[in-house]
């Protein structure tokens, strides 16, 4: 069974990014998968400084965040699109668990390992610009991106009350991004 960590770049409380990673989360284990939902607010980091680095080492939060990248097997990443790029939060994550660590492997966190981006937005596109920058980044560090993403446009109105997905087929397009990667990610790791 495949281990799936499943978060959004997003540090907002109601974030609608947040939503659809848990939504992701909820379709995965339906697909047979094993998920871990993580919210990189509970992780504050510094912004990275390789001086701060050399002279403090890394952060506390970033031993915890690489061990948790390290025991899953791919990953469902939400991430909220800012001024067309990555989030701030997110790409900081990526520089501080990249960063090399005594006993482990040079970026096991991510070589091998698979990924299904997302994003969601109360804009007409979703997100999707924002994606093309993620797929950059991960596919660089080694991470097989699933060739499926969802770009949930208006955001604000799409999911209810339970925190679901409203619109059958935009739940349908997420069930098969993810069957996708449950599929992808099974059988690179059997």
């Amino acid at each position: 069974m495949s281990r799936l960590l499943a978060f959004a770049g997003s540090a907002r409380r109601e974030s609608f990014n947040k939503k659809l990673a848990s939504e992701a989360s909820r379709l995965a284990r339906e697909a047979g998968a094993e998920t871990t939902e993580l919210d990189l607010r509970d992780y504050p980091l510094p912004l990275y400084d390789g001086d701060l680095e050399a002279a403090e080492g890394a952060p506390e939060h970033v031993a915890t965040l690489r061990g948790l990248f390290v025991e899953h097997d791919g990953f469902l990443i939400a991430c909220p699109e800012y001024n067309s790029s990555i989030t701030p939060l997110l790409k900081n994550t990526i520089d501080w668990i990249s960063r090399p660590a005594e006993g482990v492997p040079n970026l096991a966190a991510f070589r091998g390992k698979t990924a299904t981006v997302l994003s969601a937005s109360p804009g007409a596109l979703g997100g999707m610009r924002g994606l093309v920058h993620v797929r950059s980044i991960l596919g660089t560090l080694g991470i097989f991106v699933m060739p499926s993403q969802v770009a949930l446009s208006k955001a604000h109105s799409a999911f209810g009350e339970d925190g679901r997905l409203i619109d059958a087929p935009t739940e349908e397009r997420l069930r098969k991004a993810v069957a996708e990667l449950v599929a992808a990610t099974d059988r690179l790791a059997g």
